[in-house]
């Protein structure tokens, strides 16, 4: 099964789902889809609605792995049912969509122009759980807010540090060092993030790869040379908050770079829709990020 999903996560045209929003943003993620916060008093009703939500994305007819290569999931939507199956069974045996699951705890304090992930004690157990849960990868994020050499480069330090214990796991990581696209210097960023990726890549085992999650650059094929390399499996790119079509024309303009969008993917979903208009709305979206990606 692993080598079936690694080959689908290395070649298959399509995207990766992100559906990975947890604590602050889950909020944020259900009143854009129309869910107030007047209808939920806990966290526990709370994450019952963002399931539904999520379940509701997955199980539409229009998701599936034609189109959809990986999907990532937040812990509890890990340990949670889709139709009386895990969720990423669910995906797997019924969609033929790669699941991900997102690892980290959250940001730390901004230090130097950058905020690395928070610790995280019990990552060992979560690799565990994810692996009797049929996890394939994982995801992280850090995220870098202006051009400063010694926080891009404790960003990415941290994240291959964990990738490498991923790695050991038997799962797959996948490293995103987010630059802001509110960066007042971006293309300064992403130039310093390019050098010290190359650099940490020497880190990876021979025979293994990481993934990389990284925010759709400036500079159209400004990351080729890392999508070459045969230490990364695949270069995927976030919105960062790009609106969908932006994001969808900056992505088409990189090549070999497929989309991980969660906020453009979600983009005009409601919880009022009919399931008719629902799907025809996901539609629409999933059919212009497949496209951006297979430019």
């Amino acid at each position: 099964m692993r080598d079936e999903q690694r080959n689908r996560v290395e070649s298959a045209q399509g995207f990766i789902a992100a559906l990975d929003q947890s604590g602050g943003s889950t909020p944020v993620a259900l009143a854009a889809y129309g869910v107030a916060a007047s209808r939920f008093s806990s966290d526990d009703e709370m994450f019952d609605l963002v399931h539904a939500m999520r379940s509701r994305i997955m199980t539409s007819p229009s998701f599936g792995g034609d189109r959809v290569v990986g999907a990532i999931l937040f812990e509890m939507t890990m340990d949670r049912q889709v139709q009386g199956q895990y969720t990423a069974e669910y995906l797997w045996l019924q969609k033929q969509v790669v699941p991900f699951l997102k690892v980290d705890k959250g940001l730390a304090d901004m230090v130097d122009g950058a905020q690395i992930m928070k610790l995280n004690p019990g990552l060992g157990a979560l690799l565990e759980r994810a692996n009797e849960r049929h996890i394939f990868g994982t995801k992280m994020r850090s995220l870098i807010s202006q051009a400063v050499v010694t926080g891009v480069q404790a960003v990415v330090e941290q994240q291959f540090d964990v990738g490498l214990q991923i790695l050991d796991a038997g799962l797959m990581p996948i490293i995103e060092p987010e630059v802001s696209i509110n960066c007042p210097d971006k293309a300064e960023a992403e130039a310093l993030l390019r050098e010290q990726i190359d650099k940490n890549l020497s880190r990876v085992p021979t025979g293994a790869q990481v993934m990389l999650k990284l925010t759709l650059p400036d500079e159209p094929n400004f990351y080729s040379d890392l999508i070459a390399d045969p230490r990364v499996l695949r270069v995927v790119a976030l919105s960062g908050g790009y609106s969908r079509i932006e994001a969808n024309e900056k992505l088409g303009l990189n090549n070999d770079m497929i989309a991980s969008f969660s906020r453009a993917l979600a983009e005009g979903l409601s919880d009022g829709q009919s399931d008719t208009d629902f799907d025809e709305t996901l539609d629409t979206s999933i059919t212009s990020i497949f496209e951006a990606s297979s430019t």
